[in-house]
């Protein structure tokens, strides 16, 4: 199938490494000029020389940004436009916020987490719409957590802001279907990445277990019985990106193995 993502402007935020560097290598396997994101310059080279080497495309970029920076959040649409003129694809990304329960975090931690992982979000949107409506469409994917269908132990900070992100697509996508824009959002379950390594040995630590302990405990919940791979999760946000898809929208949808079990 030709997901007609050839020559279109792609963004991913927080791509650096994990899921969004999986996306955007994704996308640029489709031929996509893509635009890759994080704070650390030094990171972002070695993702656009894996992700360039990998794929045979060379249209991928990188430009640093500090998505809780809405001055950064700006310069980083405006030197996309100069190097792409438009964007076709926005995928919101961030960090996961640190883990903990609802006594353990203070107002700071609370205030970050807000401009992290749900007002980052809300800036990056603000400031491609203009391009997505003066072209007549536009996809947008926002990568949140399962726990936007299940919250989950330990986490309270993703919990509530992760929902916070269904709610604006949700929202969003009554009011931007009249301009073709799609806007979805998936939540990944137990994925290969350093952020679940780093959730799984703060459980190992907090419950006096060893690491492989908690992983093929986490593993045993999974009816697929693994983690998924990184590749994997990209595989769907690529397609909710690309011209296969011409009516999902305002969807929230997990790639977690069949792990959540709410509706």
């Amino acid at each position: 199938m030709d997901l007609g993502l050839h020559g279109k402007s792609v963004i991913v935020a927080a791509s650096s490494k994990g899921l969004g560097k999986a996306t955007a290598k994704q996308f640029a396997a489709e031929g996509a000029k893509v635009i890759i994101s994080s704070r650390s310059r030094e990171e972002l080279e070695k993702a656009q020389e894996e992700i360039r080497s990998e794929t045979g495309n060379n249209n991928v970029s990188y430009i640093v940004c500090d998505i809780t920076n809405p001055t950064s959040v700006k310069e980083l649409v405006v030197k996309t436009i100069e190097l792409n003129e438009t964007i076709d694809v926005l995928v919101n990304n961030a960090g996961g916020p640190p883990a903990g329960n609802f006594d353990d975090v203070s107002d700071e931690e609370w205030t970050n987490a807000f401009e992290l992982n749900l007002l980052s979000f809300v800036r990056l949107i603000r400031e491609v719409l203009p391009y997505m409506r003066r072209q007549g469409s536009g996809h947008i994917v926002n990568i949140a957590s399962s726990s936007i269908k299940q919250p989950i132990d330990n986490l309270i900070l993703s919990n509530t802001f992760r929902a916070g992100i269904v709610g604006l697509a949700k929202s969003l996508s009554q009011e931007l279907a009249p301009d073709n824009i799609l806007i979805n959002t998936i939540g990944p379950g137990r994925i290969g990445t350093d952020r679940v390594k780093h959730l799984d040995e703060f459980v190992a630590k907090q419950q006096d277990m060893r690491y492989e302990d908690v992983k093929s405990k986490a593993e045993s919940s999974i009816p697929i019985g693994r983690y998924g791979e990184p590749e994997e999760f990209a595989n769907l946000v690529v397609y909710l990106c690309s011209g296969a898809n011409t009516y999902i929208t305002g969807q929230s949808l997990l790639v977690d193995g069949g792990m959540v079990k709410a509706l």
